[in-house]
């Protein structure tokens, strides 16, 4: 049983899977309450849980599929963007990864292509 497996049967097939104590222990609510939190007529659902997340996974996964409606839901999942020149900074001032995310706007195109020479090591990119 995989986390989208549930996600499946919250959303569309509405079938309770989870039927014995092995299914209740890979049931993982933050990956369903995740993929819940995409759209706008079940984010507040995924909040709701994610406020009473001590409660049982039974109980949470039982509220999820009584509650959503049955619809085919799909979307990718949000990744953190790579921001290229931010290793540069960091390792050359010795900042951490706020610090040099504030202040790499500063920098000139320039700037940074002097700090990425300064900071190449040689050998095939």
């Amino acid at each position: 049983m995989n986390p989208f497996e549930y996600i499946n049967a919250i959303n569309t097939t509405k079938k309770n899977i989870m039927v014995d104590d092995i299914a209740e222990s890979k049931y993982v609510p933050f990956m369903v309450n995740r993929s819940l939190s995409y759209f706008p007529d079940t984010v507040l659902y995924a909040n709701e849980m994610n406020i009473n997340h001590h409660i049982d996974h039974r109980l949470q996964f039982d509220f999820f599929i009584n509650i959503v409606k049955k619809k085919k839901r799909f979307s990718k999942w949000l990744k953190p963007e790579e921001i290229t020149d931010l290793n540069v900074v960091k390792e050359y001032y010795g900042y951490s990864n706020e610090k040099a995310k504030s202040v790499l706007s500063l920098f000139t195109d320039e700037q940074l292509t002097e700090l990425r020479k300064r900071m190449c090591k040689g050998g095939k990119q």
